[in-house]
């Protein structure tokens, strides 16, 4: 708890320099997952403790806001707006009720963004900043995405790489994060990518099946399905080790059947048609993104990757080229931009979307893998 509350206090003194939205009121909570690697993993730690020093460092040389200050549920505020979570579902929760309660201020002011309350005060912006890896992410975005407009109008996210995979972070390197909070910085608008099938499956709370980084199906998601299910029990990185060992075993599992796959741009004109047996199929939110600790599956601007099926052997051979993004240039893969593909096909098949996975079934195709509208605000430097 203690690494948590350092953490915490430098960067509530960070945000109380912030050059983020200066004319609006600013308030701020942390979600911070304690069981996260960059807080449980001493080499790490250190790295991210010189980062946060440095970065409130070049903070304090801006003027303090008299405007800013911490947020949080009512229940669980503290001096510097950390909310730590207790478990699976906890970060989704706790946006919930920073959403309901309105952060208490001026709830009842009108949505648009900027608005003037009715004391002639500018609305406040609340940003909510997640200190996790992929997981706390994907359970803020979620809850951010299915809030109302009216309330989540007022919210912006930023995400900071406190995790062991940090692949939905808004960038890999602590520092450059944080120079979102340093530096002026403005929000826009982010979408993400949402899986449909025909029986209509969700998860069990009902939540839809959505992804803000990468949506896949197939031997990439099999590796996440057997890291979530073997997390803990092995040492050091269980995704590349499940990497190696689904080379050997997917085929085995799962019967990589032939998948008909139609792709559409958004305005409906089809730009892909094919049906071939496929090894993964991948969609992200836009190109230029990565999944398993900085796999490079979308190494440039093309926001889909497919990879045919292949020899065991050739399998072994190339799977180091996903890691630099060299696979893009083999024969087997099928490169391309979508905004919604159409995929039907008969065999039972994972699907991962940011590093949780579910199994679809017969009854589930067609799936509709789509971009959302963007709806959320994130921080981008201006």
């Amino acid at each position: 708890m203690q690494k948590l509350e350092t953490f915490a206090s430098a960067v509530a003194e960070i945000c109380s320099h912030s050059l983020v939205v200066p004319e609006r009121p600013l308030r701020w909570t942390i979600i911070a997952n304690p069981k996260a690697g960059g807080f449980t993993i001493n080499s790490r730690w250190k790295k991210h403790r010189v980062a946060l020093e440095d970065a409130l460092d070049r903070a304090k040389k801006n003027p303090r806001r008299g405007d800013a200050g911490p947020s949080g549920p009512p229940d669980e505020n503290n001096g510097f707006g950390l909310v730590p979570t207790t478990g699976p579902g906890h970060a989704g929760k706790i946006v919930s009720a920073l959403l309901d309660a309105g952060n208490t201020e001026d709830a009842g002011k009108a949505a648009n963004v900027g608005n003037v309350g009715n004391a002639g005060k500018a609305d406040p912006f609340y940003l909510v900043i997640t200190a996790g890896g992929d997981g706390t992410s994907l359970e803020v975005l979620q809850a951010l995405f299915s809030a109302p407009p009216e309330q989540r109008s007022r919210f912006a996210v930023l995400r900071l790489p406190m995790g062991t995979g940090n692949d939905g972070a808004d960038s890999p390197d602590l520092s450059k994060a944080l120079d979102l909070l340093v530096n002026p910085s403005r929000p826009e608008k982010t979408g993400g990518v949402r899986l449909s099938t025909a029986s209509g499956k969700t998860w069990p709370d009902g939540n839809p099946f959505l992804a803000f980084n990468i949506l896949s199906i197939g031997l990439d998601a099999f590796v996440t399905h057997m890291t979530n299910k073997m997390k803990g029990k092995f040492p050091g990185d269980s995704y590349k080790l499940w990497v190696d060992i689904a080379s050997l075993l997917y085929d085995r599992i799962y019967r990589v059947g032939a998948l008909s796959v139609k792709g559409y741009d958004a305005r409906g004109g089809e730009v892909m048609n094919l049906r071939e047996r496929l090894l993964l199929c991948a969609m992200g939110a836009s190109g230029r993104r990565s999944y398993g600790a900085q796999k490079k599956i979308l190494p440039d601007d093309r926001n889909v990757c497919m990879v045919k099926q292949m020899s065991l052997f050739r399998k072994l051979a190339i799977k180091g080229r996903f890691t630099s993004g060299n696979h893009i240039l083999m024969p087997e893969s099928i490169m391309g931009n979508a905004a919604k593909l159409v995929i039907d096909g008969e065999n039972p098949i994972l699907a991962q979307m940011d590093g949780e996975a579910v199994l679809l079934e017969k009854e589930d195709f067609p799936l509709v893998i789509e971009l959302t509208e963007k709806t959320i605000q994130k921080l981008t430097g201006v």
